[in-house]
């Protein structure tokens, strides 16, 4: 899966006639992808693991929120939504147990109770329509949203009864461009909190951000190439960025710097090697040693009022598989 690892066919063919019993147990070994299947007509972008095998899907149709096992595949609509919500990017927060949901064209944040999907809070960021509430990703202290069509961020406090009221931080540097329908898209945060980290779709790049300033740098990526107008959800898996780039159907992983000035393209997993299944990946979050990544289905249409709708009985899924 890794371009890092390719050989040449000749290499390729001495090695297969030294060791041809290694290589065929290897193959025999991995596990290969699995699809878990979601709801019909859900429309799911978002994706987020919670305790054990547990994962969340939100729905841009309507805003419900999924939940299902990955180990078994069985699940259920968990949250039914008010009328009017929308359901793009989500994160869960274990020390508070809530699910964080960004709204999208709603404007709003919106946070359930991850055990028994109680609403616990509505937050507004910006008027309806004025803006794309996106991504989401949460610190100790507070979760943290981006707006595709803004040049922001936003920083809600969170606690246990939900959220405080929210922070809106002007940004400076690349992150600030405008340069598409959609500019920041994804978002992670390193462990302490310090230093987030953006996807921007239409520039094809990745940067951090100061959350105390809202100062940007772009990362100087090697090694290959990301693809402009694709970046999506984004995940920090250790040194490990994983950036899904949705309708190049792959996901890429880039390995950081210790100072997260540049990295390196070091593993891209393709549609072929998760044999056939990806169909327009969104968003990506991690399950132990593998990775689930939420198929979106975008070439098929998108649901009111962002597109035309899409064809009924339209069939999604989740697809997990193993890290390189």
């Amino acid at each position: 899966m890794s371009k890092a690892i390719m050989s040449s066919t000749s290499k390729l063919v001495t090695l297969l006639l030294v060791i041809p019993a290694a290589v065929l147990t290897t193959a025999a070994a991995r596990p290969s992808p699995e699809s878990v299947p979601l709801p019909d007509d859900f429309s799911p972008e978002g994706i987020a693991v919670g305790t054990g095998d547990t994962f969340y899907v939100g729905s841009l149709v309507d805003g419900d929120i999924y939940r299902g096992d990955l180990g078994t595949g069985a699940g259920a609509v968990f949250v039914d939504a008010p009328p009017g919500r929308q359901a793009v990017g989500l994160k869960v927060d274990e020390r508070h147990h809530t699910i964080v949901v960004a709204g999208g064209i709603t404007g709003r944040v919106f946070v359930y109770d991850s055990r028994d999907g109680a609403p616990l809070a509505d937050v507004e960021l910006t008027p309806p329509g004025t803006g794309i509430i996106n991504d989401v990703t949460v610190t100790r202290e507070a979760a943290y949203v981006t707006d595709s069509a803004n040049p922001v961020l936003y920083r809600i406090p969170l606690g246990p009864d939900g959220a405080g009221s929210p922070e809106t931080i002007p940004l400076s540097g690349p992150a600030a461009t405008i340069a598409g329908d959609f500019n920041l898209n994804g978002i992670t945060a390193t462990p302490n909190g310090r230093t987030l980290i953006v996807a921007h779709t239409g520039l094809g790049a990745i940067m951090t951000v100061d959350p105390a300033t809202g100062a940007s740098r772009q990362i100087t990526v090697t090694g290959g190439a990301l693809t402009p107008g694709t970046l999506d959800g984004i995940l920090l898996d250790g040194r490990t960025l994983w950036v899904v780039e949705n309708f190049a159907n792959r996901v890429v992983g880039v390995t950081l710097s210790p100072d997260l000035s540049s990295g390196r393209i070091t593993d891209v997993i393709t549609d072929a090697d998760v044999d056939g299944l990806f169909r327009i990946p969104t968003t990506v979050a991690e399950h132990g040693n593998r990775l689930a990544v939420v198929n979106a289905r975008f070439d098929v249409g998108l649901p009111p009022p962002l597109g035309s709708g899409v064809p009924p009985g339209t069939d999604y899924d989740v697809v997990v598989v193993d890290k390189p």
